[in-house]
């Protein structure tokens, strides 16, 4: 089957929400089935579920599971979650939940995303707490990758400010960005930056993205 899954995973706060909604919107704006997963079974502020209307409007299917009854350390996933290795000529994005405790649930799905194929895409922020240094990085990942049974395979640059990203903002990041992938062992896929930061001329290695995701006490963005 022509169908593709990218795994979404990162630090608390690195953005891997907001990138996970960008893709899922582009990809169905292509034309393509597109469908987001919402495993952060840790953050209730900023998920993937959060967003239901805004996906719909965009033609984006949403599974997102209630972990109801359920540990962090053994999860019970709801068999809708499954359907997605049944599903032909789509794009599946998992947006998973951060750090190793969120990756516990993503972990109950790892023979069947190994039996199918997948990429996981490992989002890095200069500017978020604890991942500040490239050598803060690989810990990180390592325990993403233990808690999640899986292996990431490219690293993206997400390092903002909020509001206050500018171009610069992320190009003093890519650095960072690079020495992290280095030490990951994994190749650095590009750098995003936000709309409003991006010129009229983006610089290679950059990919311009929209800031989706707001927090609760801004205004609700006009989509």
């Amino acid at each position: 089957m022509n169908s593709n899954i990218t795994v979404i995973c990162g630090h608390y706060g690195c953005g891997k929400t907001n990138l996970a909604l960008n893709l899922a919107v582009e990809a169905a704006a292509k034309g393509r089935r597109s469908v987001i997963v919402d495993m952060d079974i840790v953050n209730p502020y900023f998920r993937s579920s959060e967003y239901g209307p805004f996906l719909e409007k965009h033609g984006v299917q949403l599974i997102a599971p209630v972990f109801a009854n359920t540990t962090l350390d053994t999860p019970v996933l709801p068999p809708e979650i499954y359907s997605i290795f049944n599903m032909e000529d789509t794009d599946v994005f998992i947006d998973a939940g951060g750090d190793d405790v969120g990756a516990t649930a993503l972990g109950r799905l790892s023979r069947e995303l190994t039996q199918a194929g997948y990429e996981m895409i490992y989002v890095v922020n200069r500017y978020r707490i604890l991942s500040t240094k490239p050598e803060e990085t690989l810990p990180l990942l390592r325990e993403i990758e233990g808690a999640s049974h899986l292996r990431a395979t490219a690293v993206v640059n997400n390092s903002h400010l909020g509001v206050d990203t500018t171009l610069q903002t992320v190009r003093d990041a890519v650095d960072f960005a690079e020495e992290s992938a280095r030490l990951c062992g994994l190749p650095l896929l590009y750098s995003t930056i936000p709309d409003f930061a991006a010129g009229e001329e983006i610089p290679e290695g950059f990919k311009v993205v929209r800031r989706y995701v707001h927090f609760v006490w801004e205004d609700e963005a006009d989509y």
